[in-house]
């Protein structure tokens, strides 16, 4: 779990989204620009929660969609799972 949270792609979603609060916080009015960086935020967060999930489905054996980046490292991912496993 701790790979998950402290990956670079959720905490740069986390930062991101921190960085639009803030600019909400100012009196200037919504603009279609900060439409179109809420909605890359929005994509950035399920593409992050995608790849989390492609990870922990390959660690545990299950199938996963051949356009995932993970795809056809479902073996070396579920040898460091069981590996870990036996360790602790």
């Amino acid at each position: 779990m701790r790979k998950y949270l402290f990956g670079t792609g959720l905490f740069t979603a986390f930062t991101g989204g921190m960085t639009l609060l803030r600019g909400l916080r100012e009196k200037e009015p919504f603009t279609w620009r900060q439409v179109l960086a809420w909605i890359s935020w929005g994509i950035s967060v399920a593409l992050v929660v995608g790849a989390i999930v492609d990870l922990r489905r390959a660690g545990s054996g299950k199938e996963i969609a051949k356009d995932s980046p993970v795809h056809g490292k479902e073996q070396s991912l579920r040898k460091e799972r069981v590996k870990r496993n036996l360790e602790a």
